[in-house]
């Protein structure tokens, strides 16, 4: 008998060998979204503004002005977009929580067959969600929160999301929109600046596009080609419809 207790003892403390599993998936965030729209939008936009006014004026000055002006409405335009955005969505989601709360009282039938159709998506039959929902019925609050999640897929907001939404993105707007910027405010000559601009751009939206795709899946080559096109063309497209429309006084 000792012979076999000190074998389970051993037994008991044997260390455990084998390595926890780690889950390796991303979880997109909604500050890091909010920072991909404003570094996106803000990478894009002045650039093709900088480049369309290198084709219409000789005058870096006046890119840098014009540039400055646009970065600085486009992060207030986008900021507020933002905010409303996010403002919108947690309203969403006190509306349809309260609705939620008034269901499971006054429609109790309902939301208990909502229960099960939702389990029977997982293949888990009636007898086996039966405890899940008795469980659920007695803590409402869970009840309104399992609804909330698995009936209309609704997450509940952070409580000061909308205003640090719009910092965000704002923000990233103004550090995207300065790069295709920089090389006009320390280069006189406009055309010198205009292609060190292009170079700096394009390899900055390389590096977003990049970033983007490896953080969400999606391939870091095939996020920076898309992300590099999109810019490039707009960039292009400004500066030739600027040459061509523009007049110069005889």
């Amino acid at each position: 008998m000792l012979h076999y207790t000190t074998e389970m003892h051993e037994a008991v403390h044997v260390p455990h060998t084998h390595d926890p599993h780690i889950e390796g998936h991303f979880e997109s965030t909604e500050t890091v979204r909010d920072i991909v729209i404003g570094l996106s939008d803000g990478l894009t936009v002045p650039f093709a503004l900088a480049a369309g006014l290198s084709g219409a004026v000789a005058s870096s000055h006046i890119v840098v002005l014009a540039g400055l002006a646009e970065i600085a409405a486009g992060s207030i335009a986008m900021g507020l977009g933002g905010y409303l955005a996010a403002r919108g969505d947690a309203e969403h989601y006190v509306s349809e929580r309260q609705r939620e709360e008034r269901e499971i009282i006054e429609r109790t039938r309902d939301e208990e067959e909502e229960i099960y159709e939702i389990f029977e998506q997982y293949s888990v039959d009636r007898a086996s969600a039966a405890p899940v929902l008795n469980a659920l019925k007695q803590n409402p609050a869970a009840w309104v929160d399992f609804m909330m999640r698995f009936e209309l897929g609704l997450e509940e907001p952070a409580s000061n999301r909308a205003r640090r939404s719009a910092l965000t993105i704002a923000l990233s707007y103004v550090a995207g929109g300065l790069i295709p910027l920089l090389p006009y405010i320390l280069v006189k000559d406009n055309f010198a600046a205009l292609k060190l601009s292009v170079m700096i751009t394009l390899l900055a939206l390389a590096i977003f596009g990049a970033l983007k795709g490896k953080l969400v899946g999606t391939g870091w080559l095939r996020s920076a080609t898309q992300t590099v096109l999109i810019g490039g063309a707009a960039a292009a497209v400004a500066y030739a419809l600027a040459s061509l429309l523009n007049t110069h006084p005889t």
